[in-house]
């Protein structure tokens, strides 16, 4: 039984406490004057370390990031322009099972008492617009005040955790400073037991399927990292000599270099062996599936009839739904249950990407590019993946322990450069590799400077192609909605960081490419590399042409001649 032991402490020294109890060491964000006294006491107690960062989006992104590589992560903003700056990268939080806690320095609660107008309101007396607006982003929220703030902040950091969800908290500036009664001991964070019988039953049923079928598989989407399972899932791979397939939004999830990893799950977009293990398969056991265009192959994907759904707290076995369970403890359960098999067939494994010499002199294109990108990557690093062309990081074979960060449901441009400072924050010991299309990075390029402030040293590979390649695909191949400003891009870590030691080059051919890569990692390398606008991976192409079709429907403008980027024809 836990202690009801108490201590006084100032409201905002607590908060501080329990963020740091939960595993949070750094929190980023923007100064504004409601948050002012937050920041104070995070300074004078030294138990988080402030990342300021250079606007709201990026230190959500940031706090994304963070918590991909340290289970949770947090940032703080000012009322209404710093909440709704950063809500766009909460609302990827939620859209992606990211756990944040977005802490709010708000108007003082005196305002809200005597209906005092204060400035970053709307000015109409009311205070609620901004714990509106996040409750279509979050899985909880509350404004703190001397009376709730002890239980309010344990519910909701609690809440992120279990949920692998976004939370926001409102800390008016005129309380951080009282006294409060909180709970002496610790943050613990555990999910809640399962339900003893639910647990039982839940593992029986899977179980009992598993045990009978001829040809088990399993599939894996984002959440089995999201809840820490993946190592279970490739124990009860091995036990059954069952395949086991992701979807994109799970790359690198199970190791690439498992014997019983396929490959990348997407309907028609998958390689065949890998469709037909999954589609084919008499018990598919799915983690956390939640089905996109994006991840289907344009709604191609057809799982079978009876899969298992397991979710974080729920499962799916044909028409049960067993509630009060939880993911961990139903796949450890199932571990233990089924028998051992040896005598299923082996399947074949993931090829990577087949490769060709490059001339070196010939101009660099995407196909080169991505083959010596291959060859580059090392066990253990850290990829960051942006929308454009640089999805073609989906197809390569990637060596053990490397970790994938990508906005594959929410999608939003520039996401990967503010990921990158955090997941760097996180761990400054792996090697982070950034793979981003100009387009996407001068969303957040300004965040470079902080990267540089803190001293870290990723490989950032930028593709300079003119603009929005991507979108090329969808319609305006030559238009000038998708065409950018061409930037000095190697230029921009001596502008953000004069003194800076980083290592800049640009590349024109493969040749060049191959003496970059040789570069030491001893500081940040930053690779931009000139590709013609038109040049696309093929796979990204029939992509962008396919979502047209959805998006705009038979009668759209991409019917039209020369509208579109379309993969080469070989007569």
């Amino acid at each position: 039984m836990s202690s009801t032991a108490t201590r006084r402490m100032k409201i905002g020294d607590f908060l501080l406490r329990r963020l740091e109890e939960a595993g949070i060491r750094h929190l980023f964000g923007v100064p504004g004057d409601y948050n002012l006294t937050l920041l104070q006491q995070l300074q004078d107690t030294g138990m988080l370390k402030w990342i300021g960062t250079t606007g709201e989006l990026t230190a959500s992104y940031a706090a994304d990031g963070y918590a991909r590589l340290n289970g949770v992560g947090a940032l703080l903003v000012t009322n209404g322009v710093g909440a709704l700056s950063a809500i766009n990268g909460v609302g990827g939080s939620y859209s992606e099972h990211v756990p944040v806690i977005c802490i709010c320095g708000s108007i003082p609660l005196r305002s809200i008492d005597r209906d005092l107008g204060m400035h970053h309101t709307m000015a109409d007396g009311t205070w609620d617009h901004f714990l509106d607006a996040y409750a279509h982003v979050t899985v909880a929220r509350a404004r703190l005040t001397p009376r709730n703030a002890a239980t309010e902040v344990d519910r909701l950091i609690l809440t992120a955790w279990r949920e692998k969800l976004p939370v926001y908290m409102e800390l008016p500036s005129d309380i951080a400073y009282l006294e409060i009664e909180v709970p002496a001991d610790p943050l613990v964070l555990a999910q809640p037991p399962s339900d003893p019988e639910r647990l039982r039953s839940c593992i029986a049923a899977i179980a009992g399927r598993l045990s009978a079928a001829t040809s088990p598989a399993i599939l894996v989407d984002a959440d089995a990292d999201r809840f820490g399972v993946a190592p279970d899932l490739m124990e009860l791979a091995a036990k059954m000599q069952a395949p086991v397939a992701v979807i994109n939004a799970a790359k690198a999830v199970i190791d690439e270099t498992f014997p019983h990893y396929l490959g990348i799950y997407g309907g028609r977009a998958s390689e065949p062996h890998v469709r037909e293990a999954i589609e084919s398969s008499d018990c598919l056991l799915s983690i956390g599936y939640r089905p996109i265009e994006v991840t289907t192959g344009d709604f191609t994907a057809s799982l079978p009839a009876n899969t298992i759904h397991a979710r974080g707290h729920s499962v799916d076995v044909g028409n049960d739904n067993y509630q009060a369970v939880t993911l961990k403890e139903v796949l450890r359960g199932v571990i233990d249950a089924v028998p051992a098999v040896r005598s299923r067939a082996p399947r074949r494994v993931a090829p990577a990407m087949a490769g060709t010499q490059a001339d070196g002199s010939a101009k660099l294109t995407q196909t080169a590019y991505w083959q010596a990108i291959q060859s580059y990557l090392r066990p253990g690093d850290v990829l960051y993946v942006d929308n454009g062309t640089s999805f073609v990081l989906l197809g390569l074979k990637l060596p053990q322990n490397c970790t994938f960060i990508g906005s594959i449901n929410w999608g939003s441009i520039g996401y990967s450069v503010g990921a990158l400072l955090g997941a760097l924050t996180a761990a400054p010991h792996r090697r982070h590799l950034l793979f981003v299309g100009d387009g996407s990075f001068q969303v957040t390029a300004q965040e470079l400077s902080t990267i540089l402030r803190h001293d870290h040293k990723p490989v950032i590979f930028l593709i300079n192609n003119g603009g929005y390649t991507i979108e090329r695909g969808y319609l305006g191949k030559t238009e000038p909605y998708n065409d950018i400003a061409n930037w000095a891009y190697a230029d921009l870590p001596k502008v953000f960081r004069p003194d800076t030691s980083a290592r800049s080059f640009v590349v024109k051919t493969s040749g060049d490419l191959q003496k970059v890569l040789s570069a030491p990692n001893d500081t940040m390398i930053f690779v931009e590399s000139i590709m013609d606008a038109c040049d696309a991976p093929a796979a990204v192409i029939s992509s962008s042409n396919k979502g047209a079709d959805l998006d705009y429907g038979p009668r759209g403008p991409q019917q039209r001649d020369n509208l579109q980027l379309r993969p080469a024809t070989h007569g």
